[in-house]
């Protein structure tokens, strides 16, 4: 399942993360793992929520932060949970890019039994149909 934040800047998004997140732990089957642009979340959050910089690993593009997922993937089936804060920042993209991404994620996510939430700095407005279902 995938689940999509979108606002403004300054419209509350990471804050919605945060408390997604804390609430998705307590009832987590599985691990959670939150990626996010920059080290600001680390007291936010819960000590057992895996917390990734992607800043940290060099994730520049689509491409890289695909390669992310699927290798936390690979390295831990028992991931049930992601959450990725500032999808722009990471990737460093456009809205064709995020909406590619966001198309990849769907397919990911339900082939391997994960639910996949990110934020998005954007209007809602401004992106397609396909992409306005996960928010």
């Amino acid at each position: 399942m995938i689940h999509v934040i979108m606002g403004l800047k300054g419209s509350g998004k990471t804050k919605k993360l945060i408390d997604a997140i804390n609430s998705t732990l307590e009832n987590a089957k599985g691990d959670v793992v939150c990626i996010e642009y920059g080290k600001k979340l680390t007291f936010d959050l819960n000590y057992r929520v895996r917390l990734v910089d992607s800043e940290e690993y060099g994730i520049k593009n689509v491409e890289m932060l695909e390669g992310l997922l699927s290798g936390l993937h690979a390295g831990n089936f028992d991931i049930t949970n992601v959450f990725i804060d500032n999808l722009y920042k990471t990737i460093g993209a456009n809205k064709a890019a995020a909406e590619e991404f966001i198309s990849w994620c769907a397919q990911f996510a339900a082939a391997h039994n994960m639910n996949i939430t990110m934020t998005i700095s954007e209007d809602p407005a401004a992106l397609s149909d396909e992409v306005k279902q996960y928010l």
